[in-house]
């Protein structure tokens, strides 16, 4: 009787494990959303926070702002990115719209910055910049 019941018990475990289902994938994708133009102060004080406005394209209703991918592949070079969820289940409004966004930025060396945010694509699909540069005062601490 044990082993009919321990029989049955598996049985019903691994029913109710291939009942169960998985969706086909996520119902969303990440999406690199054209920047048009950023705003940064004339110079960084080192080792203060400043913030940095950004105006991207939000290219239709199902895109969400997700946040800012900062590289940095060198020590006061920065690529910018505006990161953006797109749904992919549902129809959309095909509607492009400006939308403002910051993110805080600390200096922390004393050379000058440049700034490389990513505005799309050209026709052969090198990703292309607006590159900007900002000095950096240097304050004495004391």
């Amino acid at each position: 009787m044990k082993k009919v019941c321990s029989f049955l018990f598996i049985l019903l475990v691994i029913l109710s494990l291939n009942s169960c289902s998985i969706d086909d994938g996520p119902n969303f994708n990440f999406v690199s959303l054209q920047i048009v133009s950023a705003e940064l102060p004339e110079a960084f004080d080192i080792n203060q926070t400043h913030e940095i406005r950004v105006t991207y394209l939000r290219p239709n209703g199902c895109t969400a702002f997700e946040g800012f991918d900062i590289g940095n592949p060198a020590a006061t070079v920065r690529n910018v990115v505006a990161i953006g969820s797109s749904r992919t289940d549902q129809v959309c409004e095909q509607s492009i719209t400006e939308v403002d966004a910051s993110f805080q930025f600390v200096a922390l060396f004393s050379e000058t910055y440049v700034f490389r945010f990513w505005t799309g694509e050209d026709a052969d699909g090198n990703s292309q910049f607006l590159e900007i540069e900002v000095p950096v005062n240097n304050i004495p601490t004391n």
